[in-house]
């Protein structure tokens, strides 16, 4: 075999060696250089059309602007995130109010939470359900008006019997004279202790539970006798 032949067979790429795929991705770098090229191989007799090269000099200026602007961009995104993770940190100690499906009870405590009306309800009710999902509890409020107002469970069930400490499942329901559905949301109070990220997103760690951000109804100063 001679030397050229050998030396082309070693030039191949071996069987079952993967081999990087050219990119279609033509950056700057790129542009330049195959702008420079198309240049130097141009015909004297038939120079490039000046238009066409501008046009050129126009579309690589474009794209360089929008890569710049692109990289500002991302740094500004990122000084966002870091100021809202900041600003939501400052609201450790607050006290929150948000929407719940569920309370928890302390023995010997009654537990607070209010009751939002979209409109007025003739009646006006609180079903409490334990973890599986059994009715202990069935508050009757009557008529309501528009608005939020507070409500306390004194921890009973129907029969006046103390439950035992828990988390209870909460639902609210409102309904007019002509059996209309009033819409209805509870809503608790308590501390926020902490801020956790889940995916850059912040929540509020209040009552043993994360709350979103969207779910945040009201945000104060914590009352003298706690919450």
């Amino acid at each position: 075999m001679s030397t050229a032949v050998t030396s082309t067979l070693s030039s191949l790429p071996g069987v079952g060696v993967p081999q990087e795929a050219p990119s279609s991705d033509l950056g700057k770098d790129e542009f330049l250089k195959l702008l420079t090229t198309q240049m130097q191989y141009q015909d004297p007799l038939s120079p490039m059309d000046s238009q066409a090269f501008l046009a050129q000099l126009a579309q690589f200026s474009s794209v360089e602007q929008l890569q710049a602007l692109g990289e500002k961009l991302d740094t500004l995104l990122l000084a966002q995130a870091s100021s809202n993770q900041m600003n939501t940190a400052a609201l450790v100690g607050k006290e929150a109010l948000f929407h719940a499906d569920t309370i928890g009870l302390t023995e010997g405590a009654p537990s607070e939470f209010a009751v939002t009306l979209s409109g007025a309800s003739d009646e006006t009710a609180v079903i409490i359900a334990d973890a599986n999902g059994r009715v202990v509890r069935t508050m009757q409020l009557g008529a309501r008006g528009a608005g939020t107002f507070e409500v306390s469970w004194d921890g009973l069930d129907s029969a006046g019997g103390s439950l035992p400490a828990g988390e209870y499942i909460l639902t609210v329901a409102g309904t007019r004279s002509d059996g209309t559905a009033v819409q209805a949301e509870a809503s608790v109070r308590a501390t926020i202790t902490g801020v956790a990220f889940e995916n850059g997103v912040p929540e509020l760690v209040v009552a043993g539970r994360r709350v979103k951000l969207s779910d945040v109804v009201e945000i104060g100063t914590p009352s003298a006798s706690g919450a």
